[in-house]
């Protein structure tokens, strides 16, 4: 059977895009799998699926790629899929070798403005155009694409637009998706952030637009569940100004949980946020998490991203928002409180829609497909 192997640099081995959907279906359907990550240190055989991974992000450039050529050599693959361009330059000399398939998996903004953060201008303008021409040259090196939304098929697959390409959106399975539909308590109300505890993230505007509830509505009682960490020292500092400002009594704080238990941390949730800046990276976004909350049976209550409104148009199950204004989504809190009628409406639909539209089930076909076209020589 063909054997297929996944290359990732910023992505752990157990990523639930790579290990958890495309592995395990290429595995289900006979394909020897096998990954390569560079974020963490394990080696090993998880559910028949091979794990070769390695600590080395803060290695040099020469490092990782001589990572992921002597694993490429060893595995001898048919088909490899890249996570990152590094990973895909990697590739080059197998891939022409062999004139075998690989496919650049594109999921994230490349160059994210989080690899751009620590440089001061005008350096981050040339490390931005520096990072552009590499995103290109992989773009170049491959031999076909995956998107994993629409907005992110801009640059590559409008400037290589002869090359093959899927749409692949991050929906997840069923298995991994704990329903957990609520009746509205009365008088009570429960906010739920998840992810990374940033500003940008939106930690600070989900803190203001609660604070405002409160104000306008006394007498309810808002507990709020956060569930996630900061990445960097002043995401820490800036959360616990946050903690001070609002001085919440009912807080309730819980680092990242594993992939499997993700949906059964924010069960007791009622509505669940992501209140994000909206700026160009994020606005061309379309946020993994949403198919979670949709798949839980919660209401959310989302910036309004072009990324989102194209993929879902006007949501069905929630509200699309201007991040910032608290007074606006204070009040879309507080309707649901009156009109629990609403509410109820809106949970039943988000996970009717799941169920019906956005479950990984309803792509699984399609991404196999595209895989095994990608074999034919």
């Amino acid at each position: 059977m063909p054997k297929v192997l996944f290359l990732t640099t910023s992505h752990n081995y157990d990523d639930d895009r790579i290990f958890y959907h495309q592995a395990k279906a290429l595995r289900d359907i006979g394909y020897e799998v096998k990954i390569c990550s560079l974020y963490s240190e394990y080696q090993g055989v998880i559910d028949e699926i091979d794990i070769e991974a390695y600590s080395v992000l803060e290695e040099s450039i020469e490092t990782k790629i001589n990572v992921f050529r002597k694993v490429c050599n060893a595995f001898s693959p048919d088909c490899i899929i890249c996570s990152e361009p590094l990973a895909v330059i990697a590739a080059k000399k197998i891939v022409r070798e062999r004139e075998i398939s690989c496919i650049y998996d594109i999921t994230e903004w490349y160059p994210a403005m989080s690899m751009l953060e620590v440089y001061r201008f005008p350096v981050k303008i040339f490390q931005a155009v520096k990072f552009f021409l590499i995103q290109l040259y992989a773009g170049f090196l491959s031999t076909h694409f995956i998107f994993g939304e629409k907005t992110k098929q801009f640059p590559l697959g409008y400037l290589f637009w002869f090359k093959k390409k899927i749409i692949l959106p991050y929906y997840p399975d069923e298995i991994y998706v704990k329903e957990s539909i609520k009746k509205l308590e009365s008088g009570k109300i429960t906010l739920c952030y998840t992810g990374m505890i940033s500003k940008d993230k939106g930690i600070g505007n989900f803190f203001k637009a609660a604070d405002y509830v409160r104000q306008e509505f006394p007498q309810l009682e808002v507990k709020i569940l956060i569930i996630g960490s900061a990445r960097q020292k002043s995401d820490e500092i800036y959360f616990s100004e946050l903690l001070k400002k609002y001085s919440f009594e009912a807080v309730e704080i819980k680092k990242p949980t594993s992939f499997e238990n993700f949906t059964e941390a924010f069960s007791n949730a009622d509505i669940c946020f992501d209140l994000r800046e909206i700026n160009f990276e994020n606005n061309h976004s379309l946020p993994i998490k949403l198919f979670y909350f949709m798949g839980a049976g919660k209401p959310v209550i989302y910036s309004d991203l072009k990324g989102i409104r194209e993929h879902l148009g006007k949501l069905s199950f929630g509200n699309l928002v201007h991040p910032q204004n608290a007074e606006q989504i204070a009040n879309i809190i507080i309707s649901y409180v009156k009109h629990p009628e609403v509410y109820d409406r809106n949970a039943l639909q988000a996970r009717k829609d799941f169920k019906e539209k956005f479950n990984w089930g309803i792509i699984r076909n399609s991404f196999l497909d595209f895989v095994k076209r990608s074999l034919e020589k």
